[in-house]
């Protein structure tokens, strides 16, 4: 069986999301409607960004990512504000 990784700024397709997530289409029309996924609509077409994924199957992952971020965006705005 295949594994696959979900990048983070990655687009997928509610069919590409269905098999990640091994859910049945459905669920994923379920979890689109009631919010628990984010996505837009293109085309007619829902396009999930693969953080949207991982924030649903790993939320302390995507918690250490925004913490990391936060963390040396203030690193930087520091550096700047000192010239």
């Amino acid at each position: 069986m295949e594994e696959k990784e979900i990048k983070p700024n990655a687009i997928y397709t509610t069919e590409e999301t269905q098999k990640l997530l091994k859910v049945s289409n459905s669920t994923i029309k379920r979890m689109l409607k009631k919010g628990l996924i984010k996505a837009n609509k293109v085309g007619g077409q829902y396009r999930i960004l693969g953080r949207e994924i991982l924030h649903l199957v790993s939320p302390e992952i995507e918690r250490k990512a925004v913490k990391s971020y936060l963390n040396l965006k203030e690193k930087v705005v520091d550096k700047i504000r000192k010239w």
